[in-house]
């Protein structure tokens, strides 16, 4: 049986709260993993392998996030994709290619690198496992 948006939230909310000592509360759909809920560089690993194991159901068939699929990595050392401080077309259609789930209205009204992390949502997590979920 397939789970739903909200029984696929709720396992998020609990890897988050796990993951980053926060509180059920801080964990909104539009919360920013590094800018509202405090995540660095290396909690993101560390949800990885939590949602790997949250949503594992049989032991026989492991749910699997490959890496750099969830949070793309080594895209801001590509002079194509990045120019002075900011996403470049190039880099942007890069984004949108690897993150599908992500929403990249505001971003693309001002795509500065350190804007960046504005993409990586609670509501950007949760739309990744309902597409790999939808496609196992």
């Amino acid at each position: 049986m397939a789970l739903t948006h909200d029984e696929i939230y709720q396992k998020v909310q609990e890897v988050l709260i796990d993951a980053l000592g926060v509180d059920e509360e801080e964990i909104k759909p539009t919360a920013t993993l590094r800018d509202d809920l405090g995540a660095e560089s290396i909690d993101f690993l560390d949800i990885v392998f939590r949602l790997e194991k949250a949503f594992t159901t049989d032991p026989a068939k492991k749910f699997v996030i490959p890496r750099g699929e969830l949070f793309p990595e080594n895209l801001l050392s590509n002079p194509e994709f990045v120019r002075e401080n900011r996403v470049t077309p190039v880099g942007l259609a890069e984004l949108k290619k690897r993150m599908p789930f992500s929403d990249f209205v505001e971003f693309e009204k001002d795509p500065a690198v350190d804007k960046m992390q504005s993409l990586f949502t609670v509501e950007a997590i949760v739309k990744y496992i309902e597409g790999k979920l939808a496609a196992a």
